[in-house]
């Protein structure tokens, strides 16, 4: 997806006003699944820029049959449709692991797209699908640009949040909630998802379609299936994206998004597409590009899929009143609440926490001196919809906010943040030490957090997981 250059637009499908001050926003939700991108690439048009799924009139069935594909004759899912596509496509837990941006290809891409025509049409893709797609395209270098130089998702926490859940994301979401009322009422009742947390995630991908991105789907997919980078995943994506076309979902031309080759408003991999979008408005079509109530349903779909639980909180805002085994702030640790009120937790409010069994774990994303969260059973989804610590807790908190949660309360004291080239420095310095805090990009990750908190207990600091220039200047003295 690209960074806009214009100041004002009219988002399409749902016709919302998008203010200036609103683009940043924008800007910073696209392609948020893997980064924003740093680079242009050229777009390419769609036939009519408000119309981003099939031509009006258009009947899926004809277009089915026009693949020459009779086995893929278009069944449209609707609520609670049994979807054999649900198994065939592992959408739940991470991806695999990317490979270091250093990595080689084996293969040019000419030769590489030629074997994968064939795999496709050994896959049972019609001739007529493989060349509609896949005739012409290129490597597109920008795009590879672009997953290489993800230099967002290596902001502080404090910094990312700011610049995502606004203000006016929380006063957007609120405006959707009450403008699709019934779709969210029933999409609570039938998946037990609230409205607040499915807006939430609407907000961040595509400020409710405003950003959903303006680039050839295929020319992203078929790029990143032939880098070496995310070869393995992107090239499932990619077969996705031709059994879409083939049974007549979409075309070519109206596969537009992001340039990570998402659809939608709320951003599904064509593998979430084709195994979690549903028809809920009972009109026979899928359209995740400008229909609000197949959004909603389908969003609500795919999370109870990630195990989403009816009734439970996801995370809330707390404060700690005094000092705790800074240790136990782990994502991986779950205690009782009644154990984290006992160590002086409360509510924002000043309220205590119940004092029962639900287990919760206590995030610190910028230490034990920054804003701190109870996450809860249902965070969990948050983190398989995006691996970014700081996206899921943005996310999750974004939806309390549109749930009338009060302003992050502002951290006690002024919280010293690594630079980038800090960063890097401190993840080669807890690999020299037998770490596996993954490829050193200045990024702070689970493996690095971890990594960190068992140097902060071995070097006698408090164990808060959170890297700081105390604990790179004690691990530099003792290189």
């Amino acid at each position: 997806m690209s960074f806009p250059r214009l100041v004002a637009a009219v988002a399409s499908g749902i016709g919302m006003l998008v203010a200036p001050a609103a683009y940043m926003e924008r800007a910073l939700a696209q392609g948020i699944e893997f980064g924003p991108p740093t680079v242009k690439s050229a777009p390419v048009k769609p036939k009519s820029p408000a119309v981003q799924h099939l031509e009006p009139g258009a009947s899926v069935r004809t277009t089915a049959a026009a693949g020459n594909n009779a086995a893929l004759a278009r069944q449209v899912p609707g609520p609670g449709t049994p979807n054999p596509l649900a198994e065939k496509y592992a959408t739940s837990g991470l991806p695999p692991k990317a490979k270091p941006a250093n990595c080689k290809n084996e293969v040019g891409f000419e030769t590489w797209l030629a074997r994968f025509r064939k795999d496709a049409a050994a896959a049972g893709i019609s001739a007529r699908t493989i060349s509609l797609a896949l005739n012409g395209r290129t490597l597109d270098t920008g795009v590879i640009s672009r997953d290489r130089k993800q230099g967002f998702f290596a902001q502080s926490f404090t910094d990312f949040s700011a610049k995502l859940a606004t203000n006016n994301r929380v006063t957007n979401g609120r405006a959707q909630i009450k403008k699709n009322a019934d779709a969210f009422a029933r999409a609570a009742k039938d998946y037990g998802v609230p409205a607040s947390v499915i807006t939430g995630f609407w907000a961040l991908e595509s400020d409710f379609g405003a950003g959903m991105g303006k680039l050839p789907i295929l020319n992203s997919l078929t790029t990143l299936a032939y880098d070496c980078r995310r070869g393995e995943m992107f090239r499932t994506e990619l077969m996705a994206a031709l059994e879409i076309i083939d049974r007549g979902d979409m075309t070519p031309d109206t596969m537009i998004g992001s340039w990570a080759g998402e659809i939608g408003q709320t951003q599904f991999l064509p593998t979430r597409y084709l195994a979690h979008a549903i028809d809920y408005d009972g009109d026979n079509d899928i359209n995740l590009f400008a229909n609000p109530t197949d959004i909603i349903g389908s969003t609500a779909n795919y999370m109870t899929h990630l195990g989403w639980r009816r009734d439970e909180p996801w995370l809330e805002e707390v404060v700690l009143t005094g000092d705790l085994p800074w240790d136990k702030a782990d994502l991986a640790i779950k205690l009782p609440r009644s154990q984290w009120a006992a160590w002086g937790v409360t509510r924002v409010d000043g309220s205590p926490l119940p004092d029962d069994t639900m287990p919760a774990s206590l995030m610190l994303p910028m230490g034990r001196f920054g804003p701190a969260f109870l996450a809860y059973e249902n965070f969990n989804v948050y983190l398989q919809w995006n691996q970014s610590l700081n996206y899921a807790i943005t996310a999750a908190w974004l939806a309390t906010r549109i749930d009338g949660a009060p302003l992050m309360k502002k951290p006690k004291r002024e919280i010293a943040v690594l630079a980038p080239d800090e960063a890097k420095e401190l993840q080669r310095q807890l690999k020299k030490r037998g770490f596996d805090v993954g490829e050193v990009d200045g990024k702070i990750g689970a493996a690095t957090r971890a990594a960190v908190k068992t140097m902060q207990i071995k070097l006698g600091l408090p164990a808060d997981s959170y890297p700081t220039p105390e604990l790179l200047s004690a691990l530099r003295a003792e290189s």
